[in-house]
């Protein structure tokens, strides 16, 4: 029987009694109306209150999932799915299994993911009582939002957790979490992997259990912003690191250069002078751990090759990054030097104290940004090896 079947239906189940049998009644329904051949999978996560006979005495298949989680859940249903197509959807009455014909048709058009959508900005309603406001009004917007940003993705609602998506496409993905940033990554990896995404709007309801849910809102909205936030390490690193770098490098030579000077009421000093040459070394730092981060997670398979972030090692060699680190270390040595020779000219004695800091400054920060230049193009070219072992095409041998 389970050669004949074209969609899986899975729910990922832990302790569902209350709703269980009406998710699976529906989804019986929805597959009668799409007209599909189809199969209803409960994939229980170690329910204790009788989860397991209810969705047998319905007709469904029960897959026991050890490994605790809701992506571990998830996994093991989709793994033991029969169908060509799968459609994952929470058992807590939720959202309607009986309306899923808008994702058969999608599936059948060719889509590798198709994506709910709840927010009414993208067709989709939220009934009274179904969402909190702090995950209509402030999450889902802006992890959506940033999904959008960062990923490029397509969707609207980055998070609902109604999608259906082909078996093949799901093997692409590679997935690897466990917990409730597996949504996230879901829809991350089939934008890395150039995996067609349609969306289609759906009706959130009031889920029917009498007790909490699972879902803790400001706990799994930090997990997906950090899951979101680590696979990207341009938006982590490289955008903030080139922005403090750039805008406190004008700032420092301003004050260097043309010494105190005002803003309306606000004196500028040779304290902003210290304060924004020390941002200048964080932007650098940044800027330089972003290259690192791309460069291992590439390696191990976390993000995909990058044709742009090759150029930038086939143009910045180990040998280019220690010749542009020396000649910072020589504008460090050369003002260092002059400062030790205006203290020569006055005799080794007492200097002014804003001068002689605005002279230093500069000098010793230069230097600073030269050491990190130079061992960041030692440790790039570290990674670049290992990277080059691995894929030879990509990374040339001393990457920096």
């Amino acid at each position: 029987m389970q050669s004949n079947v074209e969609l899986s239906i899975v729910m990922p189940c832990l302790n569902e009694a209350e709703t269980l049998a009406r998710c699976i009644e529906k989804a019986r329904t929805g597959l009668e109306r799409a007209g599909v051949r189809g199969e209803v999978i409960v994939a229980d996560n170690g329910s204790t209150d009788g989860s397991q006979a209810i969705g047998q005495k319905l007709g469904a298949r029960v897959v026991p999932v050890k490994a605790k989680g809701y992506g571990s859940a998830l996994r093991g249903g989709i793994e033991a799915a029969a169908g060509k197509w799968i459609i994952m959807g929470d058992a807590d009455d939720s959202y309607d299994f009986s309306s899923i014909t808008g994702f058969v048709q999608k599936l059948r058009e060719g889509f590798d993911l198709v994506m709910g959508c709840r927010m009414p900005r993208g067709g989709g309603t939220v009934m009274p009582g179904a969402m909190p406001w702090k995950n209509r009004w402030l999450g889902n917007p802006v992890l959506s939002f940033i999904g959008r940003l960062f990923f490029k993705c397509p969707a609207q609602d980055f998070h609902c957790g109604l999608r259906g998506f082909t078996k093949a496409a799901y093997e692409k993905m590679e997935l690897q979490t466990t917990g409730m940033e597996f949504a996230s990554e879901m829809v991350i990896k089939s934008t890395f992997k150039s995996l067609r995404i349609a969306e289609v709007p759906i009706t959130l309801h009031k889920d029917g259990r009498s007790r909490p849910p699972h879902l803790k809102p400001w706990r799994d909205g930090w997990r997906h912003l950090r899951f979101m936030l680590i696979y990207s390490p341009r938006w982590l690193f490289l955008v903030p690191g080139l922005l403090l770098a750039a805008v406190s490098a004008v700032v420092s030579l301003v004050l260097a250069l043309k010494g105190r000077f005002a803003v309306g009421n606000v004196v500028l000093d040779v304290g902003t002078l210290a304060v924004a040459c020390m941002t200048v070394v964080i932007g650098v730092q940044l800027t330089a751990f972003a290259f690192f981060t791309k460069v291992f997670a590439v390696a191990e398979g976390l993000l995909p090759e990058d044709p742009k972030f090759n150029r930038v090692f086939r143009v910045f060699t180990l040998e280019k990054g220690i010749v542009f680190g020396l000649f910072v270390l020589l504008g460090g040595a050369v003002l260092l030097g002059r400062a030790v020779w205006i203290w020569k000219l006055a005799g080794y004695g007492e200097l002014s104290y804003a001068d002689n800091l605005r002279r230093l400054i500069p000098a010793v920060t230069l230097v600073m940004l030269a050491v990190q230049i130079i061992f960041s193009s030692f440790f790039m070219s570290v990674l670049g090896l290992k990277t080059a072992a691995r894929k030879p095409p990509t990374l040339p041998e001393h990457g920096c």
